[in-house]
Order: C-alpha cells, then sequence, then structure tokens
C-alpha cells in the first residue's frame, strides 16, 4: 500500500427500528446476535450509539473513536472534537417518521455537540416511489395550524425518486423515508432529531414521543425540495461523477466496469461504501455490504470489477 497505509474496513453495527425490514440481512449480508427488525446499519460510525470496529489489517480489533483519536495522521491531523460523519444503509419497511433536524447552532444552544445535515443516495425504491422533503406551507403560521389541524396531505410536499437518484437534506428540512426505499444515508456525526408526525403510531403500547416545539422553532419555511433538486446518477462507466460539494462534505459516486483509474485526491481521508457488485480497490477484494476509510495519503490507483462505489470526503 501507498506510504504505508491500507483501506480501514469497518465491522457495521445493525439497529433494531419499529419500521424496519429484512434487507439488511437477506440481502447485504449483515448478522446481529439480536433477533429483531432492523432498520438502519450504522456502517462508519464512531458515535457512543455504536463505535464500529476495524475489521482486519494493521489496527484489527480498535474502534472508530480509539483511531481518531490515537492516529490522527490517517485522518490528515485534524482530529479536534468528534469524527464528523455516520454513514447508515437504511430500509424501510413501513414510513418513518416525519421529522426535522436542527442546524450547529441551536443544537449547540439546547445541549447538543452538533446538529444533523444529512444527504440520501437512492439504492432501490418502489415504483413511482416518492419522499417527503419539506412542506407547501407558505408561513409559519401556516405550517404551525396546519400541523395543528392533522392536513398532512396539504402540508407535505413529496418527490418522485427512482434508482441511483441523490438529494440533500439540509437542516430545518421537514422529510420523511416512505415504506419500500432503501438508501444510503450520510449525515454528522449526530443523532438529534425531532419528531413531528409519525401515524398515530404505538411503540410498547405508547404513542411515540414527538417534538413540535422544537420541531416547529427549527423548521424552514417556505421551503421544499422539487424533482429538479434531485439528482440523477448518470450512465457513465469508470468516471467519478461528485453529487454534491457543500460547507460540509464533498461526495461521489462511480460505477466500476472492468478497469478504472480514477483521480482520488483527498485533503484529508476519504469514507467509502460498496453499493452494488464486487471487485477489488488496488488488488483488495471488495463487496456489496463493505465500509471502509480511505486514510490520508494514499489515493487507489486501479479499481476493478463490476460496482458501484460512493466516496464521501468531510470538509475543512
Amino acid at each position: 500500500m501507498k506510504e504505508n497505509k491500507e483501506l480501514i474496513f469497518l465491522k457495521p453495527v445493525l439497529k433494531e427500528r419499529i419500521w424496519g425490514g429484512s434487507r439488511l440481512r437477506t440481502e447485504w449480508g449483515y448478522e446481529s446476535d439480536r433477533q429483531g427488525t432492523f432498520g438502519e446499519c450504522w456502517a462508519v460510525s464512531s458515535n457512543e450509539q455504536a463505535d464500529c470496529e476495524i475489521a482486519g489489517g494493521a489496527y484489527q480489533g480498535r474502534h472508530l473513536s480509539e483511531l481518531w483519536k490515537e492516529c490522527p495522521e490517517l485522518f490528515g491531523g485534524k482530529t479536534d472534537g468528534a469524527f464528523p460523519l455516520l454513514v447508515k444503509i437504511i430500509d424501510a419497511g413501513e414510513d418513518l417518521s416525519v421529522q426535522v433536524h436542527p442546524d450547529d447552532a441551536y443544537a449547540q444552544t439546547h445541549g447538543c455537540k452538533s446538529g444533523k445535515w444529512e444527504c440520501w443516495y437512492i439504492l432501490d425504491c418502489p415504483e413511482e416511489a416518492e419522499l417527503i422533503v419539506g412542506s407547501h406551507a407558505r408561513s409559519r403560521e401556516e405550517l404551525e395550524q396546519w400541523i395543528k389541524d392533522g392536513a398532512w396531505d396539504k402540508l407535505l410536499n413529496r418527490v418522485p425518486i427512482r434508482k441511483g437518484d441523490f438529494l440533500r437534506v439540509d437542516p430545518g428540512t421537514l422529510h420523511a423515508i416512505t415504506a419500500g426505499v432503501e438508501l444510503l444515508e450520510v449525515q454528522q456525526n449526530s443523532d438529534i432529531t425531532y419528531r413531528i408526525y409519525d401515524y398515530e403510531r404505538r411503540q410498547n403500547g405508547k404513542l411515540r414521543e414527538l417534538h413540535l416545539e422544537d420541531g416547529l422553532e427549527v423548521t424552514r419555511v417556505p421551503y421544499r425540495i422539487t424533482a429538479a433538486d434531485v439528482i440523477h446518477t448518470d450512465v457513465r462507466e469508470n468516471t467519478m461523477q461528485l453529487l454534491a460539494e457543500t460547507a460540509q462534505y464533498r461526495m461521489w459516486t462511480i460505477a466500476v466496469k472492468g478497469v478504472a483509474v480514477p483521480e482520488i485526491r483527498t485533503e484529508r481521508f476519504l469514507v467509502g461504501s460498496v453499493l452494488e457488485g464486487s471487485g477489488t480497490i488496488d488488488g483488495v477484494q471488495v463487496r456489496k455490504g463493505m465500509h471502509f476509510i480511505i486514510p490520508h495519503g494514499y489515493a487507489p490507483e486501479k479499481l476493478e470489477g463490476q460496482m458501484r462505489l460512493n466516496l464521501t470526503e468531510p470538509a475543512g
């Protein structure tokens, strides 16, 4: 490996969710000692709720939070604060709650280290699938009134999606993943969520908690995403496609067919996920469902096989 660096693979952690499905086990091959309905795979995480263990290589058995603190050279030397990213695979067997996330400023004044931006790459979905992203409310007063009246059909903005689509869900965006959708979610290392509506769903016999006061305060209005805001990943093979470049991250996808020699350069480090197929990265075998870190100073030279990869670099 270049400069004594290697791909750092991580062991995913499965999370039981009331709305979860079965595909994380049946299609992705993830395992758990627990028997339940799993809705989320926390694939790259140093969060206190799931600190991923390193799988193989020079750092086997250590946890990501450990590596972040003790080996800053792997991450470009900028390891103050927490590991910046959290990568998930989400399998929505049922509709998720309508929710919203705060920005950093609001979260930090309410006892949390950071807010939560996120983005979605659609791995699979039913025909004519839609996601809830934003609202039709024209003012905060209208937003509050429609929520009070339970006028959800009038309020919630739906945008059509298909497999391979990408969209951003910035802080303040009212949103919900719908039943049957499977997606890659890349987000800030935070789990702060304000639930606005949950279809009167019960857990252990009780209605799930809502967070209307905070949720209403942070929701952007007027704001909605349209079909024009959704990026359709192209069919070009062996070429890095930039999906987003924001103040928090840059993200690419690449469909490898045969041999690819991409320009992979990073100022810090990259987080990668194999979303389809299998192949090699500089001769190292990878397959669907594997997640890894490309450390600082290592630029892979050859990708080979039949696979799709997602790569994300945190800003700064």
